[in-house]
This record gives C-alpha cells, structure tokens and sequence, in this order.
C-alpha cells in the first residue's frame, strides 16, 4: 500500500498535527486500537530503532526500563521533531497507547500516566522507565520513532519473576468460561497466565492433570508425571517443547471462550506484603478467619498470595489454614513425609465445611500496616460469650490478650 504523504504539507507541520492529535486525543480511544501500517516506495528507512534482544524481567512494584535507541543512516538528520511513540500489543495487530513524546511535549496514557517516563540519556535514547510495574503490565512492546516520513520500529518483552498456580472454585473443576476464569484469577490476586508462563512452570516441575485457561484463550495443562488419565502412556495428548511422547503441556488449542468451561492457570509475582500464619487459642471455622485476621491489622490471604509467599518468600509451614476463597491449604518449601509428601508447593484440603472444619489461618498484612497486636494475642470469649450448639458461638469471639 502507497501512502500519498506530500499532501500532508512541509515534514514540521506534518509532525506537529500528528503530535497534537495524540498529545490531546481522548484516552479512551486509544486502547484496543488496530495498527495500520503504511509503507513508501522509494525509502530508505534512514530511521534505525534497536531494542534489546530476548527480554527484560522486573516483579511486581519494581521499575524497569524498556530499553530502545534510535540513529540516522545518514548524519544530516537531527533528532529535533522526533515523535517517540510506546505502545503495547495486546493482539496481533490491536495495539494500546502507552507514552508519546513530542519535542517538550510529553503524555502517558491510561495505567501508566504516572508511572511512565523517558530515560532520556543523550540523543537518541527513548528508552522509556516503568515504575510500580503491575501484573498487567506483562507484555511485549513497542518502541516507533518517527522523523517527517521516515519511521522504523523495534519490539521490548517485559517478563516477570513469579509463580503459576491452578485454580477452581469451590463449584468444582471444569465450571469456568474464560471470563470467569479472568475475574477468578484476578480476585484470588493474580492474572491469567500465558502459554510462555505455563510452559516454564512446567519446565520448573509444574505437574497437574486438570485443563485451564491461558491468556491467550487456549486451553492447556503441564504433565510432569505421566500416567494414563492424564494423556500419557500411550495417551493421545500432543507434548510441547520440549516435552517427550508423554511428558509436556498438553494442548487443546483455543476454544469457545463463552461456552466451554475449564479451570484457570494464574500468574501471581512479587507480593508487596507479608503473609503469616494466626493460630488462635482453637481452630477456627471459616467465618472466624476475617476477625481473627483483622485483629493483627490483616486480611485473610488469598491464594495467589499465599503461592507467591511460597514461592518468593519461602514461607514454609506443615499446617493448614482458612484463606480468602474458602478452601484450606498450606505451603511447603521442605518437603517431609508427615506433610504431604516428597515435593514442594502448596498443598490442597479443597473446600471443607465452612462451619464444621477447623483450622488456623494465612493472613495478609498491606505494606506499612501496623501489627496492632503484637506477640501476645489470642482468640477468646470476653464476658462468658454464647454458646450454640453446644459450643461457643464464633460471632462472640474478641481478640484478648494472653
């Protein structure tokens, strides 16, 4: 396709109508945008961007920069008029605004307006730094320079330290669509995990025998361990790099996102906070936890946070405690037998009985959030309680001292 660009007028005023629509254009029309891409007969591309080669890896709250310098072919360009342009892609060809620098004339959009900027370290470095970097802000990106009619373009992976988990809800396995599975992942602190996420987990010992939802809407499961239920053995599910006959991540392909139902592989990275175990005075039902949580200036952990305090933190204890989504788990770092077995991770009771079952519980405590109790509270009755059913009525419970 021939983009006819003499009719735009002299390269300055052509820049600067460009700047001035993006510099001002409502943010809302920026996301989710589809890229068209002309391409002039006769250019020679004297534009040069590089970017770095694989990727660049940050966690969650950390900053990074999106490395990416430009030159001329030729000396007798300047870098006065440039427009630096980030985006990110979020489709094949649907990108999102980012940041777009015009001379002076600086804007981030959308979730990165004060979080984005350029390094700006000498002429032809748009590199551009991320601060607070979020589990959203996983993705590939692109760096566009533009000078009058000459243009070129180069790609940044923003990847990030973390941990892939399984999940389903107390509904059982194979009840999600993929928008469930996105607010499921999304509400237990996490996001969707990508095929490349998967397949490193795997790579790291992930082994699970039930299907879930990618970000990329196919369907997939890692198998470590193979046995006939789930695709080896002489199964007919397909490996994937790197994975042999049996072993690998098996692959449904990308299915009916409004439809079929599966269970959801999550993406958490680094926790900003602490997670801790409570063990009151007795073993608490279910709707206990959030009180006996509350009273050390805490909420009930949920289970991304609970996987990334395991993974990243190392959190590492032989007991089993309420979290946010009603189920019962515990994480292990040093495996032994008496605590479920010969490796590590986090380790399932499901979802008992809410009011029948009693554990202890993982609580989650905010960076900067006061411990308001700390080293000598427990869980009691103050006053004598109530009593229900032959025991004391939770609802009654007041945090004491002991």
């Amino acid at each position: 396709m021939v983009c006819a660009r003499a009719a735009l007028g002299p390269g300055a005023l052509w820049a600067a109508a460009w700047g001035i629509l993006l510099l001002t254009a409502p943010a809302g029309a920026q996301r989710g945008r589809k890229k068209v891409v002309h391409v002039l007969e006769g250019e020679s591309g004297s534009v040069v961007v590089q970017t770095a080669p694989g990727q660049v890896v940050s966690h969650r709250g950390g900053t990074i920069v999106l490395p990416c310098r430009y030159h001329y072919e030729a000396a007798a360009h300047g870098h006065d008029g440039v427009r630096l342009k980030w985006t990110k892609v979020v489709d094949p060809l649907a990108f999102t605004d980012v940041f777009v620098a015009l001379g002076p004339q600086h804007r981030a959009f959308g979730s990165y307006r004060g979080r984005a900027e350029l390094q700006g370290d000498g002429p032809g470095d748009a590199s551009l730094v991320l601060r607070n970097v979020t589990l959203q802000d996983y993705g590939r990106y692109e760096c566009e320079v533009t000078n009058e009619l000459e243009d070129d373009a180069g790609m940044v992976k923003l990847d990030l330290e973390g941990v892939v988990f399984p999940y389903h809800p107390r509904g059982g396995r194979y009840k999600l669509t993929f928008a469930e599975a996105q607010r499921a992942c999304a509400e237990q602190d996490g996001i969707l995990a990508s095929a490349e996420q998967l397949h490193a987990a795997w790579r790291d010992g992930l082994d699970w025998c039930n299907a879930g939802w990618l970000r990329d809407g196919s369907v997939q499961y890692p198998v470590n361990r193979p046995r006939e239920p789930c695709g080896g053995l002489g199964g007919t599910g397909s490996a994937r790099d790197g994975g042999d006959a049996n072993g690998g991540v098996r692959n449904y392909g990308y299915r009916h996102n409004a439809e079929e139902r599966y269970d959801a592989f999550c993406f958490t990275s680094n926790l900003p906070g602490r997670v801790f175990f409570l063990k009151p005075l007795r073993p608490l039902p279910f709707s206990g936890a959030a009180r006996a949580c509350a009273a050390r200036g805490a909420a009930v952990a949920k289970v991304g946070q609970l996987f990334a305090a395991w993974k990243l933190q190392l959190l590492d204890r032989c007991t089993a405690g309420w979290l946010a989504d009603g189920s019962a788990r515990y994480p292990i770092v040093n495996p032994r037998t008496r605590c479920g077995g010969r490796r590590p991770g986090v380790r399932s009771l499901g979802f008992p009985d809410a009011t029948r079952r009693l554990f202890g519980v993982y609580c989650y405590r905010a960076p900067g959030a006061p411990d308001p109790a700390p080293g000598g509270w427990g869980w009691g009755w103050a006053g004598g309680g109530g009593w229900a059913g032959g025991a004391r009525d939770p609802a009654a419970w007041t945090p004491l001292r002991v």
